[in-house]
């Protein structure tokens, strides 16, 4: 199967011409965060907002298109969404957990990163920490010497997959041990933090100011990102803290993982949610947004506004910084997130997927795909038939770019106009978009014609591109396709264009 990443023409790159800034852009130093001072002009606000660029990081994850999520452990077992913290660690017993099977239907749907959640605000967690026993090791699980995220990370490195991991901030039962909300004073503190018979020799000890919660999270926080090898993605929500007022040290958070797996990318620090759980990024989404606070603290704003990044909110009142922050689009194949025997049948059909698939990958965030593992510790046949329907459906919409040849060959109009010669009359209804993010986010508006015979005439527009933009049209037989950059915040680089049909 090939790589969604690569899927279209990428060997080359049209420059279409759009309007200088007041002040040109040559003058800012591209960066993933740039500030915004008291005295800018709305033209030195634009110019800055098309040079932020995505980090490696940021770049790398972003062509990754699709990623898994896998929602496993003591609700797997009581049928429930959320836990209470009061269940029995001996609830927990897989009978034939295979994460090999996991990792081969991911890989089947096109996915290329995994990300587990090793625990949720239940407190129940799925590898042998040595910061509590409501742990695997108190489960008959293999007789308490199992390790899911061993199990986990080792099957998708087979598997060529790259690895994340959910540690849930919210823990119900750290709050019956008073140790989650217990008020604690924030106290100087080394992480890791030795425990009895603890035979560890750390490469780096870490010191932070942190209460007893705190404490306690940044410490598995520490064995996950030393005990796994390479972590591409650390996702942290918001997750409520049950009444307690319990702080979350994002600071400290963000630090640590900075520091011990620098290749990793954060959710809700520098990759974003993208404002629903239902797998649809917006029409306009933009990786390029405002902000009020420093990047390296809890973002701010409301990440459900219907657009993030105009030209109204980079003006605003209160914009300190313009940052590089991409979206990602979570989603759960069933109902829910965990596995539930009632919702066998009510698996997300196959066009379903697609749909959410264009909305997602095709509105330039990255599509996060869940699936849940049942009480044996093995995804249903149903879901990996879905996985594996879904994957080649993809492969095989996508498989051949019509405009290939044409492209290789295209001709950059000195209005901004790019047209492409088919040589030949093709049939397509998806039209595929792409920015060079690696310099920037800059198209605001767009439309692609299609050349009838006597007149060009317009079949699909749009706002923003950036990675990838996903059009779906009616069937339109051309043998030439124009794309006009109607407005942009500087000269924008299309890296990829291709046309294809879907049956």
């Amino acid at each position: 199967m090939k790589p969604l990443g690569l899927l279209g023409v990428t060997a080359a790159t049209m420059i279409a011409t759009a309007p200088a800034p007041a002040q040109e852009s040559s003058e800012l130093i591209p960066a993933p965060v740039i500030s915004v001072l008291a005295g800018d002009s709305r033209e030195m606000i634009l110019a800055k907002a098309a040079n932020v660029i995505p980090s490696p990081q940021q770049l790398a994850w972003q062509r990754r298109e699709m990623i898994g999520f896998v929602h496993f452990g003591i609700n797997t077992f009581t049928d429930r969404e959320w836990g209470t913290g009061t269940e029995s660690p001996t609830l927990f017993n897989p009978s034939a957990l295979d994460a090999g099977q996991w990792m081969r239907a991911f890989r089947n749907a096109g996915v290329t990163e995994v990300v587990l959640v090793v625990k949720h605000h239940d407190g129940f967690v799925l590898y042998p920490t040595r910061y509590t026993t409501h742990s695997v090791k108190a489960s008959p699980w293999l007789n308490g010497h199992g390790d899911v995220m061993r199990a986990f990370t080792d099957a998708a490195r087979e598997a060529g997959l790259k690895v994340g991991f959910y540690l849930s901030p919210a823990d119900l039962y750290q709050k019956r041990q008073d140790v989650f909300g217990n008020h604690s004073a924030a106290r100087t503190t080394r992480i890791p933090t030795p425990v009895p018979g603890d035979d560890r020799h750390p490469r780096e000890s870490l010191t932070y100011e942190l209460d007893d919660y705190n404490r306690y999270f940044m410490n598995q926080m520490y064995e996950l990102l030393t005990e796994y090898g390479p972590i591409s993605e650390v996702w942290l929500d918001g997750a409520p803290a049950a009444g307690t007022g319990q702080p979350y040290a994002f600071t400290a958070w963000y630090d640590i993982v900075h520091r011990l797996q620098p290749n990793a990318v954060i959710f809700n620090q520098n990759v974003r949610w993208v404002g629903n759980e239902a797998g649809v990024a917006r029409k306009t989404e933009w990786s390029v947004i405002p902000l009020a606070n420093d990047y390296n603290l809890q973002p701010s704003g409301d990440l459900t506004d219907a657009d993030l990044g105009d030209r109204t909110k980079l003006f605003a009142h209160g914009v300190h910084f313009l940052a590089w922050y991409p979206a990602e689009a979570d989603v759960s194949i069933r109902p829910g997130w965990f596995w539930h025997a009632s919702q066998d049948a009510q698996i997300k059909s196959l066009s379903k997927l697609m749909e959410i698939y264009y909305a997602t990958v095709g509105r330039n965030a990255v599509m996060m795909l869940n699936v849940p593992p049942d009480r044996r510790g093995l995804f249903t046949d149903n879901d990996v038939k879905r996985l594996k329907e879904f994957g080649d459906r993809v492969a095989r919409v996508f498989e051949t770019n019509l405009a290939e040849d044409g492209w290789k060959s295209k001709k950059v109009d000195t209005n901004g106009n790019l047209v492409i010669d088919l040589k030949r009359p093709v049939a397509f209804n998806r039209i595929m978009l792409g920015e060079d993010i690696a310099h920037g986010q800059r198209v605001e508006s767009f439309a692609v014609d299609a050349w009838n015979g006597r007149a060009w005439k317009e079949i699909a527009a749009g706002t923003t591109v950036g990675y990838k933009r996903l059009l779906e049209t009616d069937t339109v037989r051309a043998q030439k396709v124009r794309i006009r950059i109607l407005a942009s915040r500087a000269a924008p680089s299309i890296t990829s264009f291709g046309l294809f049909l879907e049956d």
